[in-house]
């Protein structure tokens, strides 16, 4: 198994920057696909940014590409999602996810959670 701890989170105004963090354990971490997803209050949760075991492959939604970007460094066991150029829409709670590598970035079998970093945006 894997465990993970996001880092990072924290309040910025519109137009700002953020860079998160998530903390992986063990060297068998660099074995997984990973990805960043976004909870709001009343929303269903979504996919933002993925990566693949890697790194050579990354996926991005629609509303996040071209202004997120999601890297890893399997040397510290560490995945960072910096977004810049933040949006109010941007708000909510950001979980790091792990998946056994060998499918689509999207459709992976997200198993391991972290417990989330809160991000708030404001106009």
């Amino acid at each position: 198994q894997v465990q993970l701890v996001e880092s990072g989170g924290g309040s910025v105004q519109a137009g700002g920057s953020l860079r998160l963090s998530c903390a992986a354990s063990g060297r068998t971490a660099t074995t997984y696909d990973m990805g960043w997803f976004r909870q709001a209050p009343g929303k269903e949760r979504e996919l933002v940014a993925a990566i693949n075991w890697s790194g050579a492959f990354t996926y991005y939604a629609d509303s996040v590409k071209g202004r997120f970007a999601i890297s890893r460094d399997n040397a510290k066991n560490t995945v960072y999602l910096q977004m810049n150029s933040l949006k109010p829409e941007d708000t909510a709670v950001y979980y790091c996810a792990a998946a056994k590598f060998g499918g689509s970035l999207q459709t992976a079998r997200y198993e391991y959670w972290g417990q989330g970093t809160q991000v708030t945006v404001s106009s």
